[in-house]
């Protein structure tokens, strides 16, 4: 069964607008995961998991006019929280800073943010190109000239508080996308730019994604920003392997912001597969005391447990997390592949008929679904979801070819 992780990504197309602001706004998704990982902002981005807005330092939520200060300040908090490496995602450098300043700081004031967004995505002048798979600092962004929509945004946000704009991070809200990676479902959310007074908010959306007036945006602190760095860092090194680099990374995401679900989430995967069982139970544990709806949190928890012969707590939270509002086709897949391992046939369908409706274009529910009506004797309609499934995915995965010899034996 997949882990799933959560990220903040998303393609680079600076958008400036206008967004409604939720009431309360209390809620930063970075990410999520099955036996599942959260990973986000998607992209944290992605479908990255609430990370609560931090009081305790309000830094970045107006006009600083010393971003040296206030990334020094940042610093010494992260310090305070025991953070093992000490990272300020949105720090310039001084050839930066100076950058900045010499190619938009001489435009009036307010004419400034749109000049920024124009020199920062200037082919001739910077031309950042979206990159997915590395969430870097401002720093690197810099340097290499690619970045995914978290990365991006941390450095508009450092350079538009150079220039004494009242920049700060926002969550989009409601902006999920899913996919899977190996044996991993990452779900990305998306993080963007808010500039202004709260009521007249302007939102500097780096993700190209059509109008919705539904989406809503959250302000998010300084603190959690850094703690969605981390997280994605976290995840990134997941997806690579590197499991011990993957804990330290989400260890500190949680110092950092410890209500930070999606992070929980991801350390919880981290841990399990490192071989920590208790840890990652305590972890997911945890994401559930913030969001007791969560459900990458309640099924990953559910797979736990089951692994470990507490089968009769693991179906009370596999009964909950299929009741909850989850728009990821992957866990529902997962939650199936459940069911269908100890052989209780109708659950499965309707797990995976659930996958079905909310992945219309993926291959993988369609497959599975023909697994199940296979093993019913429905031989034409599992033959049919096959041939849907090849038509979706043409080059074929594990769970297309496992139906396909499974009919060709039958």
């Amino acid at each position: 069964m997949e882990d799933v992780t959560a990220v903040t990504t998303g393609d680079i197309g600076p958008r400036v607008g206008r967004r409604r602001l939720n009431r309360p706004a209390g809620a930063a998704a970075a990410g999520q995961e099955s036996d599942h990982a959260a990973v986000a902002p998607a992209g944290w981005a992605s479908g990255w998991a609430a990370g609560l807005v931090l009081a305790v330092l309000a830094l970045g939520c107006a006009s600083t006019g010393a971003r040296e200060t206030g990334e020094r300040a940042l610093q010494g908090e992260l310090e305070r929280r025991g953070v093992s490496r000490v990272v300020v995602p949105f720090a310039l450098s001084e050839a930066m800073a100076a950058w900045v300043r010499e190619s938009a700081g001489e435009t009036l004031r307010e004419e400034r943010l749109d000049r920024l967004v124009e020199v920062v995505m200037d082919t001739s002048l910077l031309g950042v190109e979206y990159e997915t798979g590395h969430t870097g600092s401002a720093v690197e962004v810099f340097k290499n000239r690619t970045a995914n929509c978290l990365a991006f945004t941390q450095m508009f946000v450092g350079m538009a508080r150079e220039l004494d704009l009242p920049a700060y991070f926002v969550e989009v809200a409601h902006v999920e996308s899913f996919e899977r990676s190996g044996d991993l479902i990452v779900v990305s959310d998306h993080v963007a730019v808010g500039f202004g007074p709260r009521h007249t908010m302007r939102v500097i959306d780096f993700g190209q994604r059509q109008e919705d007036d539904g989406w809503r945006v959250n302000p998010i602190s300084d603190l959690t920003a850094t703690a969605l760095f981390y997280s994605n860092r976290g995840a990134e090194a997941l997806r690579a392997g590197r499991l011990d680099e993957a804990v330290a990374w989400l260890e500190d995401a949680v110092r950092i912001d410890p209500e930070l679900t999606s992070a929980w989430v991801n350390l919880g995967v981290a841990q399990r597969r490192n071989g920590r069982a208790e840890a990652a139970e305590a972890s997911y544990r945890r994401a559930l005391e913030i969001d007791p709806r969560g459900s990458s949190a309640l099924a990953n928890l559910a797979v736990l447990l089951r692994i470990n012969g507490r089968t009769d707590e693991s179906e009370d939270l596999l009964r909950l997390a299929a009741t909850t509002r989850n728009r990821n086709p992957f866990t529902y897949i997962a939650l199936g592949d459940l069911s269908l391992r100890y052989g209780r046939l109708d659950e499965a369908e309707r797990f995976y008929s659930r996958a079905r409706r909310l992945g219309p274009d993926e291959a993988t529910p369609a497959a599975a679904l023909g697994e199940v009506l296979l093993r019913r004797g429905e031989r034409r309609a599992a033959e049919k979801l096959l041939r849907r499934a090849q038509r979706l995915q043409p080059d074929g995965d594990q769970r297309i070819d496992r139906l396909a010899r499974l009919l060709a034996g039958a």
